[in-house]
């Protein structure tokens, strides 16, 4: 049984590690997070310390340490441009990391993990649960057994319509989440890239705070992908349905079904993870240099081969 430690407990995705860590039964003996809004604990881990400050929640990490009690895991569920300072802390802790994506904003900061990595003896791993679906699975090993090197044509479409709270939270900041790309889309990126091979062009049509979208040129595919979090972008039958998020990966024209078998992602991941096969800074590194040019391109407006839904997006 491994001791874990859990950094962001009160957010969105923690309620997936919280399960994996005891659906792979292991124990969580810390967890912290500046809100106190956490009654999740009790599902899982109800006798876990538990701190809304970091300097306490150091303290006692150390302490265990110290006393021959250390983690062995610290997952950190955080909002992105914490994750590299987390990710430092645990190593820093004798811990391996298990971070949620995106790991880092930046190439450079993959780097500088590097060291600490090499320097600490201790391994980061993060999240990329996509690659572990049987449909994504399925698609690589037909991909990577046409023998011709086929050029495959892709639309992305990834809508996620957020309210107004949306604004007022560190996800709609740039310098924090990384922006719409980064935040909602770079898993996406980084399937498509273990899939179809690495970037050789990378255009971006519009690049807003609701609305990104551009294209890709992948070494066995081309990419126009589009990502909202405006429900105005909603196709017409979404909205008629009264759904509010819309995924879809056509692929030469047919549709990837992959909606199904999301579940026990997460599990999975820990159970890699804990067999010493997560994965590593350097399966991480393609997206997270997608992202970054991504963000940083000058937007070439409807030119080239853009998205269909651009042309009919009123948001940017």
């Amino acid at each position: 049984m491994k001791k874990f430690a859990l950094i962001g407990a009160a957010g969105y995705i923690a309620p997936r590690h919280l399960k994996a860590i005891k659906d792979t039964g292991n124990m969580l003996v810390a967890a912290l997070d500046k809100s106190d809004s956490v009654g999740i604990l009790d599902s899982f881990f109800p006798d876990t310390d538990f701190f809304t400050e970091f300097e306490r929640f150091d303290r006692h990490i150390e302490k265990l340490r110290r006393n021959g009690q250390g983690v062995d895991y610290i997952s950190i569920c955080t909002p992105n441009y914490l994750h590299d300072a987390h990710i430092r802390f645990a190593l820093r802790n004798h811990a391996d990391a298990i971070c949620e994506k995106p790991l880092v904003l930046n190439p450079w900061n993959v780097e500088a993990l590097k060291e600490i990595e090499k320097e600490s003896g201790r391994k980061i791993n993060t999240i990329l649960q996509l690659r572990l679906h049987p449909v994504i699975m399925e698609l690589k090993k037909v991909v990577e057994s046409n023998k011709e090197n086929k050029i495959h044509d892709i639309d992305l479409t990834y809508i996620t319509a957020r309210g107004n709270w949306y604004f007022s939270s560190w996800k709609a900041v740039q310098e924090k989440s990384g922006g719409i790309a980064t935040n909602i889309g770079i898993h996406f990126f980084d399937m498509l890239t273990w899939i179809f091979g690495n970037v050789e062009k990378n255009i971006v049509h519009i690049h807003g705070p609701r609305t990104a979208a551009g294209f890709l040129r992948l070494k066995k595919a081309n990419v126009r992908w589009f990502m909202s979090i405006d429900a105005n972008t909603l196709p017409e039958t979404v909205v008629k349905q009264g759904k509010r998020t819309y995924r879809s990966i056509l692929i030469n024209n047919k549709e990837l079904e992959f909606s199904e078998g999301f579940t026990e992602l997460h599990t999975q991941s820990y159970k890699e993870i804990l067999e010493g096969k997560g994965f590593s800074i350097e399966d991480v590194r393609p997206s997270i240099e997608i992202v970054h040019n991504i963000r940083n391109c000058k937007p070439v407006g409807l030119s080239g081969e853009y998205h269909p839904f651009v042309s009919t997006s009123q948001s940017i």
